[in-house]
């Protein structure tokens, strides 16, 4: 078995105002399953921070205290490790937090970044000067504190790019998964119209509402809490940023959905997963036009055959 190493559960007294962070150094690749788990254990937001380990911040409302968590996330990341076939060592440590500085202590984690020559995403509360090339994105990245820049979006956003930009043919967009807006959002940029961003989780479509507002494109962009299994009709591009087991679930509609001639995005994979995925959506007569690398992600670009060639 994996060593885990454990910190902090005999510590000082404290206030019951304070609220508790759990910090867990961890492999980035075990980031999005371990967030959606802290955030089933009623963790009331997350900071994702770049470091030489990856690290996690939870933050748990006062009263929360380590003993009720340690054993449920040791066992969840005991289970990851199994999944992703190799050890995730984290390391967790405590400490109680002060309830007056918490809530807006993560936002020196968010900085504005360079995604591509063409995007900077930008965080809401920041100033853009008029003077910053190409598209600007502004962010707030709500209850999940994160700026929806981990490997995987940014892939998507790049594809997106590659995708969508220099043609001269109206093109539609449909995102799949859509949290934060950010690919619809960035899609609406491009150039795409019509756009449906769907999401089966309703605060992430509330988040996502906010940011397009942000972006003051309200008018460009539907959203939906639809499950794929209930859509209709053709786009030209689809994107789904989603975990392997999630997109094997909704295979066959991702590629209904997409036109003929149209794009499917996908990403979350792990580099170990492609040769599946691609095997998948050759059954289904889409084949992989490139696929892209960013530490131990990947990310699809497929193309489904046109009909009427």
């Amino acid at each position: 078995m994996q060593e885990m190493e454990r910190t902090g559960l005999n510590e000082s007294p404290h206030k019951e105002t304070d609220w508790l962070e759990v910090r867990i150094d961890v492999h980035s690749m075990a980031h999005e399953p371990l967030s959606a788990f802290l955030f089933d254990m009623e963790c009331a937001g997350i900071v994702t921070e770049a470091s030489p380990h990856g690290r996690l911040r939870a933050y748990f409302p006062p009263m929360t205290h380590p003993e009720m968590i340690q054993g449920k996330l040791l066992s969840f990341i005991h289970d990851l490790a199994d999944i992703f076939s190799r050890p995730l060592n984290p390391r967790i440590s405590y400490r109680h937090e002060a309830n007056r500085d918490w809530g807006l202590a993560w936002r020196r984690f968010f900085h504005p970044d360079r995604v591509t020559p063409g995007l900077t995403i930008f965080p809401a509360w920041e100033a853009v000067s008029q003077t910053e090339p190409g598209h600007i994105i502004r962010m707030d990245p709500g209850p999940a504190f994160g700026t929806g820049l981990h490997p995987t979006t940014r892939m998507c956003l790049k594809a997106l790019e590659q995708v969508g930009s220099g043609g001269a043919a109206p093109w539609s967009l449909l995102d799949v998964g859509t949290g934060s807006g950010i690919l619809a959002i960035y899609g609406a940029k491009l150039g795409a119209k019509p756009i449906l961003a769907v999401d089966i989780d309703p605060e992430a479509i509330s988040w996502a509402a906010h940011n397009i507002e942000l972006n003051a494109l309200s008018d460009g962009i539907e959203l939906s809490t639809a499950p794929v299994a209930e859509l209709d009709g053709g786009f030209s591009v689809l994107t789904a940023n989603l975990i392997l087991h999630e997109i094997d679930a909704i295979m066959s509609h991702l590629v209904r959905l997409t036109a003929p001639g149209g794009r499917l995005i996908l990403s979350g994979l792990l580099k170990h997963q492609v040769d599946g995925i691609i095997d998948s959506l050759s059954e289904r007569g889409m084949f992989a036009v490139e696929t892209l690398s960013q530490e131990e992600w990947s990310a699809v670009i497929a193309r489904r055959e046109d009909e009427s060639a």
